[in-house]
């Protein structure tokens, strides 16, 4: 079992930065590939990132790809999502996910547990 808590979400102006965290409990954080997803009101959930074990190795969705960074530590069962240059249209709630796949997943099936989310609102 993982449990994630994610933390760091939170009202910005567009144009600025806000860096997301999600803290697993357990001894076995290193075996699972991470993700971060994010669901609109009204709209899907959908797929933001993507790191594999060792996290040297990142997928991202073309409409954060060169803003959003994904990283980890899994020293400190930590996953990060820093989002810059962040748009009205990123306004979401934000999942972070763990899957126990060792291969970077971008589908929200391939994923065993699941965070409780942290809103995120960007403001024009």
């Amino acid at each position: 079992q993982v449990q994630l808590v994610e933390s760091g979400g939170g009202l910005v102006q567009a144009g600025g930065s806000l860096r997301l965290s999600c803290a697993a409990s357990g001894r076995t954080f290193s075996r699972y590939a991470m993700g971060w997803f994010r669901q609109a009101l009204g709209q899907e959930r959908e797929f933001v990132a993507t790191i594999n074990l060792s996290g040297d190795s990142t997928s991202y969705a073309d409409s954060v790809k060169g803003r959003f960074t994904i990283s980890r530590s899994n020293a400190q069962n930590t996953v990060y999502l820093q989002m810059n240059s962040l748009k009205p249209e990123d306004t979401a709630v934000y999942y972070c996910a763990a899957s126990a796949w060792a291969t970077m997943q971008r589908s929200a099936t391939a994923y065993n547990y699941w965070g409780q989310g942290t809103q995120v609102t960007v403001s024009s």
